[in-house]
């Protein structure tokens, strides 16, 4: 497989995922997806703004949300997001200091 192919088949793969999560399974809050996976939306809307920074496209946290989400963050939370129980907050505060907050350092 040429490598021009490859890319535009990772690209099409992520715009599935990208789907599935906007779109098939909305209600999947991202408190579930971080505390099961180690990644949610955010994640994912954050690699595709630092993928745009390192290509010299200049591209903010709230833009890279918005072309992830396809929509304003906050438009996304008030039609999807539902409030998290103690329980769940807590495993996010771990699994994000595991899987985000190594990233940073």
């Amino acid at each position: 497989m040429d490598q021009q192919t490859e890319i535009e088949i990772q690209a099409a793969a992520f715009r599935r995922l990208q789907q599935h999560l906007m779109q098939d399974r909305a209600d999947v809050q991202n408190i579930d997806l971080m505390n099961l996976a180690g990644f949610c939306r955010n994640c994912l809307s954050r690699w595709y703004q630092e993928a745009a920074n390192a290509r010299g496209i200049e591209m903010t946290k709230d833009e890279g949300r918005e072309a992830f989400y396809g929509m304003p963050y906050d438009q996304w939370k008030t039609q999807n997001q539902t409030e998290a129980s103690p329980e769940k907050q807590a495993a996010f505060e771990t699994a994000f200091a595991e899987n985000v907050g190594k990233e940073k350092g």
